[in-house]
């Protein structure tokens, strides 16, 4: 049975006859004809008696009258449900990101986002970078705003959302305060205070200074960049931050030959679709 058959049953039985049923239906009385002869083939039972101009369903076609009606109400419900979801935004989101993203990036989008998503139950977990890509990458997490990493599993879609550059960054009584056209081997002099080890940021610093043949010793490591900011403005060392970051209690300083830049933006596993709930977040990110 197909839902193109029920609709014939129904149309006939409504109509009391096949002519009638074909123009409720907009198609020819063969092609109803053809539809109701189907059913009865396919069940091995007479559906409709034709007496003459007129139509009546048999035992067998009344009970089948029941369960076509049902079968083609539930469709018509379950088509209604999947076109209310582009107006009804609801369902659980559980988004994951980074400290330093939740609190310098999101959270005018994630006021904007509870107001234009009220039904959405968030679940926002804040964790470093590399994990929150594991756990997209395992299917626990649906959708991750973080480092983008520089070398993203097999099975993650990444998307850019802001350039994020660094700058070396030290206090205003540091030694390095006074000295004239800083470069790297000026670093390697002072105490280093950067972002724990395996993050992509510090595998980003290091790999700026290694290319001018610089090793730096490290005092101190966090994986909170709001803690280094405070560690090097209290002079424990020289470090490198955002330079959304940078206010009156930092010195940047330039650095001949050293750019430093990272990327954040979204992560999501290939080949899962997307809730409605984490699709209308996404459109709420910035694009480059």
């Amino acid at each position: 049975m197909d839902v193109p058959s029920l609709q014939a049953l129904v149309a006939v039985a409504e109509t009391g006859s096949f002519s009638r049923a074909s123009e409720q239906l907009f198609i020819t009385q063969p092609a109803i004809s053809k539809r109701i002869a189907t059913l009865e083939a396919d069940l091995d039972v007479v559906l409709i008696d034709r007496l003459g101009r007129n139509t009546q369903l048999t035992e067998a076609g009344e009970n089948l009258l029941v369960s076509a009606r049902r079968i083609l109400a539930d469709i018509a419900e379950s088509r209604e449900a999947v076109r209310s979801l582009s107006h009804d935004i609801g369902g659980k989101l559980r988004l994951a990101t980074s400290h330093h993203i939740g609190i310098h990036r999101l959270p005018s989008i994630l006021k904007a986002y509870t107001q234009a998503c009220p039904e959405v139950d968030l679940d926002l977990m804040f964790m470093d970078s590399e994990r929150a890509c594991e756990l997209v990458s395992e299917g626990d997490i649906e959708l991750a705003v973080v480092t983008l990493p520089e070398h993203p599993a097999d099975n993650l879609y990444t998307q850019l959302i802001w350039n994020d550059p660094l700058s070396i960054v030290c206090s205003h009584d540091h030694p390095l305060r006074a000295a004239k056209n800083v470069r790297p081997k000026h670093l390697a002099a002072h105490p280093a205070v950067l972002p724990a080890r395996g993050t992509v940021t510090r595998g980003i610093v290091l790999d700026a200074i290694k290319a001018h043949d610089v090793n730096i010793n490290t005092a101190l490591e966090t994986n909170y960049l709001e803690t280094i900011k405070m560690m090097v403005s209290v002079g424990l060392g020289w470090s490198a931050l955002p330079e959304t970051m940078i206010d009156e209690s930092l010195l940047a300083l330039s650095i001949r030959g050293m750019k430093m830049n990272r990327t954040l933006g979204s992560v999501q596993l290939k080949d899962r679709t997307l809730g409605r709930a984490a699709t209308a977040f996404l459109e709420m990110l910035p694009r480059q």
